[in-house]
């Protein structure tokens, strides 16, 4: 059900039953008189006022509860964080209209799979090759899952209540596994019979999501068909799940797979979690936007920020609180100034100021095309040839070990660029690090597109699934393009593009790790040392600029050892989740509308693979 789900504090992983009569609550949480007669008191079969824990909220299930008094008594005791799901609550729109600066109903539609002899027969076991799918284990399987969850725009979950979850008969916590070990998909199945002995003997899907990074294509089914064969042989009736009516691509898969549509409900609380579901339509433009806009433009809604697209293609907003107006172009904005961001468009103005302000970077030059380039080359050994001005790794060629090369090279760079830098080849990690208002924010490792054999497809193939996965996952943003340097590196590894990789092979097809062209990036924020984020902050000082990603090589990001590449001023912040980047970029612009101590993190459309 609903695809990606935030998640709050842990509590205890137990049905809480909540069975004294209540008085019916007025908005301040008083106990008031009914302004009409007292609604019917149904009496629900096994136990009453059934609460179930998941680790992102709670579900409430609202077919126990004996009057609805009760359920707002238990949506109004949600933990801050959290998103709790009332569903199944007979005449919900009635409990909206008595409450409705407070509830709100969730503006999904409700899917039904038939099990059993009513099964259809498109939801049989679904098996990809070197994909394993099983139950969520223990802690590291836990973490696995948070990881997806975070990727995905997803809170995480407690990983004691996920495991505890997942011991019991109430839960069905499955997870596919690569054959390479890593953790690529998740999705819950919760049986209601377990739960309070349900007499339609039915059950319920959740949180089914996949790393779009790494997950082969297909995982998302394969998960769901494996959950409907587990719950079939358990015997029950039915399985349903929630989705967003939006989210049109999961739509058309539950249905393919014989799922119909119910006319079952759910009701949420009015929480930050949830504003967007409640709140006013989009802005015009707002659906053209790329992720790095998009994420500006959502936490600016969910603080009540007026939000106008001025040029969607470009990612321009006007961003309006009381009587401040700020233009942005995604992370850029009018606070960064044209001095600022100049000094980080030339990156040889970028090592000038970082080598003033005691900052390591290496050793370089300009390229002049004579015998001082070939000199600068033998005295340092290989070489990276970039542009001195440009950007999404255009005109870059690494590892550059010979005159014919580098002359190659150089002529490259200056198609994007006349002036062209010529930098010592360091080794290490690419690490790149937000650094908002001189604070650094997050931080991650950014590999090169890579794909992983399956002993069917050739290397082509591969390549161009990758990418179709890459594309999807950042709203088109990163692809990996089948060119001239792809194939060189294919080469150097030993491969043709024909040739068919064996099942479980990993093959880098790129040599640099920029995200626009299929790299991936791994949040290391926790990881970073401490010698490397007050350079980060000096860095940002001495180029003066307020919001600024900067990207250095490093053997390990909990090392020390670092030297700076580049400074760029209109970072993707949308690459960085679970960071709060864009909430200390909007923090940054409306100061005024700063919540320390905010535990909202945005949930994404999420889907299935």
């Amino acid at each position: 059900m609903n695809e990606t789900l935030a998640t709050g504090t842990a509590r205890t992983d137990r049905e809480r039953v909540l069975g004294r009569r209540r008085e019916r609550i007025g908005p301040g949480g008083d106990p008031v008189a009914p302004a009409t007669a007292p609604e019917p008191r149904r009496e629900p079969a096994g136990p009453s006022d059934v609460v179930l824990d998941c680790g992102w909220g709670r579900l409430v299930f609202g077919q126990t509860f004996h009057e609805q008094v009760a359920v707002a008594h238990v949506l109004r005791s949600e933990a801050a964080g959290a998103r709790d799901i009332c569903i199944y609550l007979r005449d919900p729109h009635v409990l909206v209209s008595r409450l409705p600066d407070e509830l709100f109903i969730d503006p999904s539609l409700t899917y039904r799979l038939p099990l059993g002899e009513r099964r259809p027969e498109a939801t049989g076991r679904m098996e990809i090759p070197g994909l394993v799918v099983r139950p969520l284990r223990d802690a590291d399987d836990a973490d696995a899952v948070n990881r997806i969850y975070a990727r995905n725009g997803m809170v995480t979950a407690p990983v004691e209540v996920l495991v505890d979850n997942a011991g019991t008969d109430r839960f069905l916590h499955l997870v596919a596994e690569a054959s390479t070990g890593e953790i690529v998909g998740t999705i819950t199945g919760v049986d209601h019979v377990a739960v309070f002995g349900d007499r339609e003997n039915g059950a319920s899907l959740w949180c089914l999501t996949v790393d779009f990074n790494t997950a082969p294509p297909g995982t998302g089914q394969a998960l769901l068909t494996e959950l409907a064969d587990r719950l079939d042989e358990r015997g029950r009736a039915f399985v349903d799940l929630s989705v967003l009516a939006e989210n049109s691509g999961a739509i058309r898969l539950y249905e393919r797979l014989g799922f119909h549509r119910t006319g079952t409900l759910c009701v949420k609380r009015k929480n930050p979690i949830n504003e967007r579901l409640f709140l006013p339509a989009t802005p015009a433009g707002y659906d053209e936007l790329n992720p790095y806009a998009k994420i500006v433009a959502d936490e600016a809604m969910r603080r009540g920020i007026r939000v106008e697209v001025t040029d969607a293609h470009w990612g321009e907003l006007r961003l309006t609180n009381g009587g401040r107006t700020i233009v942005t172009r995604e992370s850029l904005s009018e606070l960064t100034s044209a001095v600022a961001m100049s000094r980080c468009d030339d990156k040889r103005v970028t090592r000038r100021i970082l080598t003033e302000a005691g900052l390591s970077v290496p050793r370089g030059r300009t390229a002049t095309g004579d015998a001082d380039d070939l000199a600068f080359l033998t005295d340092v050994g290989p070489v990276v040839v970039k542009p001195a001005r440009g950007e999404q790794g255009n005109g870059i060629t690494v590892g550059v070990r010979t005159a014919e090369a580098l002359a190659t090279a150089v002529e490259l760079a200056r198609r994007f660029c006349p002036d062209v830098l010529i930098e010592e080849l360091r080794a290490g990690e690419d690490l790149r690090v937000i650094v908002i208002d001189h604070e650094v924010v997050a931080a991650a490792v950014r590999r090169p597109a890579q794909i992983t054999g399956d002993g069917v497809h050739d290397v082509t193939a591969l390549i161009e699934r990758q990418s179709r996965r890459r594309a999807a996952a950042t709203g088109g943003e990163s692809r990996i393009p089948v060119d001239e340097m792809t194939r060189e590196v294919v080469a150097e590894a030993g491969h043709r593009m024909d040739d068919v990789l064996p099942e479980g092979r990993v093959l880098a097809v790129r040599r640099t790790a920029n995200l626009h062209t299929g790299g991936t990036i791994h949040d290391v924020t926790a990881e970073l040392h401490p010698t490397i984020a007050t350079a980060c902050v000096a860095a940002s000082r001495a180029l003066d600029i307020p919001v600024t990603g900067l990207d250095l090589l490093v053997p390990a990001p909990d090392q020390p050892e670092h030297v700076f590449i580049e400074a760029n001023e209109r970072p993707g912040l949308a690459n960085h989740e679970p960071q709060p980047t864009a909430e200390r970029f909007v923090d940054l612009l409306f100061p005024g509308t700063r919540a320390p101590q905010r535990l909202w993190s945005p949930a994404g459309p999420g889907g299935v693979a």
